[in-house]
């Protein structure tokens, strides 16, 4: 079925004009021109107008009768108090959209943009890409040979939004994505699938919106380094002018914390002898990250709430409210709905700061990613040292093997692997790391964490029987030699504290896989399980146990 052309389009009361001289039939009007163009068969024409313009819309209609008598045109009277205010003009025309009886699979639909204020063509376009008016855009404009009154039909070109049609825009838009993430990642090259799918999501609400954005995880999963580089993209794209003001709450508390964050008047109360802005007015403008919400009290919640919702608080002291215009981030290691639950922390705020929730994993959870960061952490180390410090292949290979084992804690996440590589490339000698300097810190490390060298103590280790009657039979594992039974278990172990077969492959072979050009963890892992009767479901089933 040949669907039917309709353009929509706003009556242009300067350039639809109509002259009252025998030439005007030689003058290029766009509206009219549109109906005009030897290869486009407009069979529709919804023209809106303000109500003031009546008789020239008539006229208009008339002439495209006479040029086009198989265009019927349909006249929409609006009411536009004022053609350059963006709300009343974008307010018109979404109404007119919203109530329009479009129907895409019978009519196609241009959106025609020559004609009305620029503000109002800005409208038409947004309302075009957002598909309140489901087409493309039409433009027309005179010949570009013949620019007089001999060519009043001129040129139109249509213009499909649909960016994913574009392959070079596409692919730039892509570009910039991913040049956005990789930001966020301080340049490292990730490995695990789930934290560089919430990258990508941080990147997306970041560019979006000025909402609050909450985030959890550990201490030292890089919440404060996250925070400041979520707000470096924003400055970078022009979506914040202002500065970035952080606080870390842990630090402040009582009278100073309303202070600090609210500001005071000179003499509200002992020592206050000059007045105070406070942070949240340093912020206008910027972003205020509030590092471990948590720790404040109800009384700076309530506040805090306030300012969130109306851009408005009172200093201490003051009878005037001051504005400021931020956007949050707050950062926490609590569970912050247990402390509601407690009542150390106030529901309305969570509910408010909880729109956007980013959950950072820690180090243990992301080992895969070991290996890039200790690279990072190595440039780090060069950049503020002034000297450049390596490993050779074999002290790498013993490091990254003990850092990816299972047992291993990594406590304070990414802050212990900092103080690691630090420690490593201090004592290195000739700028080179050695076996003996990861030996010496894999033993301090050990001793930080209160375990053994094997790592039993980091915590308690399930009896070796008690994990594999979790899947097999009495009959079945008095079968296993007690050497495979221990083997079996701990493997059952690595599977259950891993997300997928893969990872637990990943953390099984760690050492073994770097020899191969094409390791194939998860097939190896899968027929190791066979060779007991068992696979990936039965063993991770219980995936918290023990």
């Amino acid at each position: 079925m040949i669907k039917k052309l309709v353009v929509i389009g706003l009556l242009g009361t300067k350039l639809d004009h109509v002259s009252r001289r025998k030439d005007r039939w030689q003058q290029w009007r766009p509206t009219v021109a549109a109906c005009q163009q030897p290869d486009l068969l407009v069979d529709r024409l919804e023209l809106l107008f303000d109500r003031k313009s009546t008789s020239l819309a008539d006229r208009v209609a008339a002439d495209i009768e006479s040029v086009s008598p198989e265009t019927a045109v349909k006249l929409h009277s609006l009411v536009m108090e004022d053609p350059w205010d963006f709300e009343d003009v974008y307010a018109t025309l979404y109404s007119f959209a919203r109530d329009y009886p479009f129907d895409t699979d019978r009519e196609e639909y241009l959106i025609h943009i020559t004609t009305g204020s620029h503000v109002s063509q800005i409208c038409l376009f947004l309302l075009t890409e957002s598909r309140h008016f489901p087409g493309c855009l039409l433009q027309t404009s005179p010949s570009g040979r013949q620019r007089g009154h001999s060519d009043p039909a001129g040129m139109h070109r249509i213009i499909d939004l649909d960016l994913s049609r574009y392959d070079q825009l596409a692919k730039r838009f892509q570009q910039e994505h991913r040049e956005s993430q990789s930001f966020l990642k301080a340049g490292i090259e990730t490995r695990d699938d789930d934290f560089n799918a919430l990258i990508q999501r941080i990147e997306q609400v970041t560019l979006a919106t000025t909402a609050p954005i909450l985030l959890t995880g550990p201490t030292g999963a890089g919440k404060t380094q996250l925070a400041k580089r979520i707000f470096q993209l924003k400055r970078n794209r022009g979506l914040v002018a202002g500065d970035l003001v952080e606080v870390n709450c842990a630090t402040i508390r009582g009278d100073q914390a309303m202070s600090t964050l609210f500001g005071h008047k000179k003499g509200a109360f002992t020592g206050a002898t000059s007045d105070r802005p406070g942070l949240l007015k340093a912020a206008d403008g910027g972003v205020l990250f509030l590092d471990e919400i948590g720790e404040l009290g109800l009384d700076e919640q309530a506040m805090l709430l306030r300012a969130i919702e109306e851009k408005r608080f009172l200093s201490v002291g003051s009878d005037d409210a001051t504005a400021s215009d931020f956007q949050l981030i707050a950062g926490t290691n609590r569970d912050l709905l247990a402390e509601v639950a407690a009542g150390t922390f106030r529901e309305d705020l969570l509910t408010r700061i909880n729109l956007w929730t980013f959950t950072l994993p820690g180090l243990a959870d992301r080992r895969d990613d070991i290996d890039p960061n200790l690279d990072f952490e190595l440039a780090r180390f060069a950049e503020s040292a002034g000297r450049k410090v390596s490993m050779n292949r074999e002290s790498r290979k013993r490091f990254l093997a003990f850092a990816a084992d299972p047992s291993t804690p990594w406590r304070g996440n990414f802050r212990d692997l900092n103080a690691a590589v630090t420690r490593m490339a201090t004592l290195a000698s000739g700028g080179r790391i050695g076996i003996d300097q990861v030996d010496e810190e894999i033993a301090r490390l050990r001793r930080n964490w209160g375990i053994g060298h094997d790592g039993a103590g980091a915590r308690e280790v399930a009896d070796s029987h008690a994990v594999l009657a979790g899947v097999l039979q009495p009959d079945q594992i008095d079968a296993i030699d007690h050497f495979d039974r221990v083997q079996l278990a701990e493997v059952i172990r690595v599977c259950r504290r891993s997300k997928s077969l893969s990872a637990a492959g990943r953390s099984l072979f760690q050492v073994s896989r770097l020899a191969k050009q094409r390791p194939n963890d998860a097939d190896r892992l899968r027929k190791y399980l066979q060779k007991f009767g068992l696979n990936w479901d039965a063993v991770s089933a219980a995936r918290g146990a023990r």
